[in-house]
């Protein structure tokens, strides 16, 4: 089973597969509740690679337009979440090339940061050691902004998201070693611009440590705001 295959797809009731089956063949509900299902996560992705809630909101909705009028094309060859965050992925990268934007404003307060560069652990009752981790992680999404959209979704997808190289090569349509590539470059590049941060490096979420360690995200936000 792919890293990507959600627990609901064997926990019960209608596999991903057999909902989008079911949308193709006329059934008016089966997208929403397949949206429904890996809603947080995709909007998790769109956040990070566009930078604001605004253009992650517009990526992640030409992403699911996109995936509603082409589910007559997916063969089954991967698991519907990967084709899913291919999608939206793809979508957020055209819209990023399209209007240039390479600067992350604030991420929404739901976003809670885990990682390594980008978190400090700090308690209600330490509000001076709350501002450092708030720069902190302000520097490093500013950081990540300034990176060439390819190896910023790269970086987001694997040390933020924890996906593996090869769900994420599969997504974004390219070698796995070209992930790898990406990877590297972007992450020497944020070294350089975060020199003075040094924070303890750690292991990304799902086996795949940096050889200079990564740069990892939130724990998965609550989601886009209800329609």
């Amino acid at each position: 089973m792919s890293t990507l295959d959600d627990p609901e797809e064997t926990a019960g009731g209608r596999s991903d597969h057999d909902l989008l089956r079911a949308h193709v063949d006329g059934d008016a509900d089966a997208f929403g509740e397949l949206f429904a299902r890996h809603r947080d996560r995709l909007w998790a992705v769109a956040l990070r690679t566009m930078g604001n809630p605004e253009d992650a909101a517009d990526g992640l909705q030409d992403g699911m337009i996109a995936a509603f009028r082409r589910a007559a094309s997916f063969r089954g060859e991967a698991a519907v979440t990967t084709w899913l965050h291919r999608v939206v992925v793809n979508a957020c990268l055209d819209r990023l090339r399209a209007a240039k934007i390479r600067r992350f404003d604030s991420l929404p307060d739901d976003v809670e940061d885990r990682g390594t560069l980008v978190a400090t652990a700090t308690r209600d009752d330490e509000p001076e050691a709350a501002v450092v981790a708030a720069e902190r992680r302000r520097r490093v999404l500013d950081a990540l902004g300034t990176l060439p959209v390819d190896q910023r979704a790269a970086l987001v997808l694997v040390d933020m998201e924890g996906y593996s190289v090869a769900d994420v090569a599969e997504m974004l349509g390219c070698a796995e070693g070209t992930v790898k590539s990406r990877c590297s470059r972007g992450r020497t590049k944020l070294a350089g611009l975060l020199l003075d941060l040094d924070a303890p490096v750690g292991d990304a979420p799902h086996g795949n440590p940096p050889p200079d360690g990564p740069v990892q995200g939130s724990v998965r936000p609550r989601g886009p705001p209800a329609p």
